[in-house]
């Protein structure tokens, strides 16, 4: 029995009824990213019956769902046709869906090589806090006058607006794929990713634990093979990528607090307090530490990077430069001038 429903209409009169009543809502689908940005007050709006994929043409590398459809069946009918999500998004849970997907915006080991969430958004239907259910972007790759509001969806966190359909496009999967093991230091991994980032090596993942460099491989056959013999280290289960992905490693066990740390691709070696795993080649960095807050993001900022923590508490989204506060501000009146959705979600003043 399909559970595929559209109900849209439902979902347009309870936005409409928060709007006249000025209560606040609560977006949620499969809750499997509510440890992320700030804890919500506000009726819970449930996209988890809005579910089902609209139409899907591998020819055409396009897929259009509902929000609420499960992340799973969405990867499991691009699998039996040879296609994937190439930005390789977490669930961090059974229940995820696609629009929580977009609107947390996460992406996988992939990232780096292949892009993120935001762009492999070609459009979407949004329900705006004008209370209109409104289509943007399409299912083709086109430039949109204005705001391109569909990759403003991405990362949003729900704060602009309620995602009822998305359309993305996907890619073949690679026809070869091998991961290896290379035991060797932090210090030493980060200048061989440097070098290797200047050769056409068919990397599509590089993660760093502390006591090995942990790579991917993926293409045609013959390039996989070859920069294989040129890397040398153990072959090893491809599974690892998954679990790393979904923050199943071992070093995530740790109890202390979880920061997600980004940085410009070419920052060295960073001496910070706790245990450290590198991702995205570095540019990802999992951090795992009870120092306070305040050092970490001190660390961080010098470098150009930023740090959020990943475990629930009042400093989890690091704070904006006044000049993009203006921005996101300014956005939030555009879309939701009444501020009914996930008031303070992504930053408490917004």
């Amino acid at each position: 029995m399909s559970m595929d429903r559209d109900i849209s209409q439902a979902l347009l009169e309870q936005v409409n009824q928060a709007l006249h009543q000025g209560t606040p809502l609560r977006i949620q689908g499969g809750n499997s990213k509510a440890m992320l940005g700030n804890p919500l007050a506000g009726e819970l709006l449930d996209t988890r019956s809005h579910r089902g994929i609209v139409s899907y043409d591998p020819t055409e590398l396009v897929l259009t769902a509902r929000a609420g459809t499960p992340l799973r069946e969405i990867e499991a009918a691009l699998h039996e046709a040879g296609q994937m999500l190439p930005c390789e998004p977490p669930h961090l849970g059974h229940e995820a869906t696609l629009g929580g997907m977009v609107a947390a915006g996460l992406s996988g080991p992939r990232r780096p090589w292949a892009g993120s969430v935001r762009d492999y958004v070609l459009g979407t239907r949004v329900i705006t806090g004008h209370g209109k259910l409104l289509r943007f972007g399409g299912e083709v790759m086109k430039n949109v006058a204005g705001y391109d509001v569909s990759r403003l969806m991405a990362g949003s966190f729900g704060c602009l607006g309620l995602l009822t359909e998305v359309s993305l496009k996907v890619l073949p999967r690679p026809r070869q794929c091998l991961s290896l093991r290379l035991p060797m230091g932090r210090h030493q991994a980060l200048a061989e990713l440097a070098e290797w980032g200047q050769q056409p090596l068919p990397i599509s993942a590089a993660c760093h634990d502390g006591d090995a460099l942990y790579l991917r491989l993926e293409g045609g056959e013959g390039s996989v093979q070859s920069a294989a013999r040129r890397l040398g280290g153990e072959v090893l289960d491809g599974g690892f990528w998954r679990d790393l992905r979904e923050q199943r490693l071992a070093f995530f066990d740790d109890p202390a607090p979880l920061w997600r740390l980004s940085v410009p691709v070419a920052t060295g070696d960073l001496d910070l307090p706790g245990q450290q795993l590198l991702d995205w080649a570095g540019a990802q960095r999992w951090l795992k530490s009870t120092a306070a807050p305040g050092d970490i993001r001190h660390d961080i900022d010098k470098v150009g990077g930023h740090a959020t923590l990943y475990t629930p508490g009042p400093a989890s989204s690091p704070p904006l430069p006044d000049a993009l506060m203006r921005y996101h501000r300014a956005l939030k009146q555009q879309l939701d001038p009444q501020g009914v959705f996930n008031p303070g979600r992504l930053y408490p003043d917004l």
